[in-house]
């Protein structure tokens, strides 16, 4: 068991709701307890995304909010009509024509475990490059910017972490990421103005919003949130599932005796995983929570990553448990008007490649422990060390 897990559920024993002062950082509310974090996300009148959606700390909060403004940043009608804009792409009519190109991509996964020989680190040959390369597709980017779309994204979520982020750390660099990300999607988005196709990319750039386009601000946020979560998350995801199974071989058997127990072992897998660690509200008007009086203003902490660890929701919180029979409440992709759009995505691509390698999978395990990236937004295991044959 992790610290952070043992203190976790101390907290979870006193309460689901605690106050934090820690220096360099505004106070704020850690909502920690799975009920209570479903509660301040079905009420978006009283707890909103704006105009902090991540922790920062003070110096950083309000440059981070002039430098973007994506999904996360929006509240209401402005959120709903911003999310539309991509919606149709998420839909299962959509993803259901994707089905192909994921069986490809599983089928590729499983040729390159063959062709490595037995051992790799499964986090760069596979659990990286995948999740790319679909919402890149889906994004229409050329195969060759996929390599620059990836440390770009690296080095936004990875800012806190040596192994990840642009050198030398400071505020500076990470603007300099940013800019890197505007000046690409910038030129994108004058080609699909010019040039548009049958991609997301496009749909976005020629968006409307009651008649006007895009603002360049929110359109920049928009791509960045699509590119780097879409993939980065799920990547994270499967490295967490990787690491889980090479570490339950008695789980993984269970498995390829049952195949159909993988539907809900991917819900486990991201239960375990929550690549998401929170993500912050602001109250709007003073309001009595879980016997806090929290007042307008006030910011909020939802620890997505302690919530899926509740004892209360769920028992045994901390076993890999395939057959829980409520692993789908899990909140790894959030809950109410924020809900991930791309959850349903993340679900297919890793029902597919798991799917096509564990019957394949006759040996697996850890070649050295899996390190865990330094960040406090998305993370994950950086590295997943495997020996493994294959049938």
């Amino acid at each position: 068991m992790d610290g952070w897990q043992r203190e976790a559920l101390v907290l979870h024993e006193q309460s689901p709701v605690h106050r934090v002062e820690a220096s360099g950082y505004a106070p704020f509310w850690a909502v920690i307890g799975h009920d209570a974090v479903m509660a301040v996300e079905r009420n978006a009148k009283v707890f909103a995304n704006a105009p902090r959606p991540v922790l920062g700390t003070i110096e950083r909060e309000s440059k981070i909010q002039r430098e973007m403004k994506a999904l996360i940043h929006m509240d209401g009608e402005q959120h709903s009509s911003h999310r539309r804009l991509a919606t149709d792409f998420f839909k299962p009519g959509s993803l259901g024509r994707l089905d192909a190109r994921l069986e490809e991509l599983s089928v590729a996964a499983l040729n390159k475990l063959a062709d490595l020989g037995g051992e790799c680190d499964f986090v760069r040959e596979i659990a990286l490059p995948y999740p790319l390369e679909v919402i890149l597709d889906m994004l229409g980017l050329p195969r060759d910017d996929y390599a620059r779309m990836l440390r770009l994204t690296q080095e936004l979520f990875g800012e806190e972490d040596p192994d990840l982020r642009r050198a030398p750390a400071s505020p500076e660099v990470r603007d300099t990421v940013v800019r890197d990300f505007f000046e690409y999607f910038g030129a994108l988005t004058a080609d699909r103005r010019a040039n548009p196709r049958d991609d997301l990319a496009s749909a976005l750039a020629n968006g409307e919003i009651n008649g006007c386009p895009l603002g360049h601000t929110e359109l920049m946020g928009y791509y960045i949130i699509v590119s780097t979560a879409g993939h980065d998350t799920t990547s994270y995801a499967m490295a967490a599932g990787m690491q889980l199974l090479a570490s339950h071989p008695e789980t993984r058997s269970a498995l390829r005796a049952a195949p159909d127990l993988l539907v809900n072992a991917i819900e486990e897998i991201l239960r375990l995983a929550t690549p998401v660690r929170h993500f912050m509200r602001t109250v709007q008007e003073d309001i009595t929570f879980e016997g806090c009086d929290m007042k307008v203003g006030d910011r909020v902490y939802l620890s997505y990553k302690a919530a899926n660890i509740d004892p209360l929701t769920f028992p045994d919180p901390l076993q890999f448990d395939i057959t829980r029979d409520n692993a789908a409440k899990h909140m790894a992709f959030g809950y109410g008007p924020h809900f991930c759009l791309g959850a349903q995505l993340a679900r297919n691509e890793m029902r597919s490649l798991f799917g096509t390698l564990l019957p394949r999978l006759a040996r697996l395990e850890l070649m050295a422990p899996a390190p865990l990236s330094r960040t406090s937004f998305v993370g994950g295991y950086k590295s997943v060390p495997i020996r493994y044959t294959l049938t």
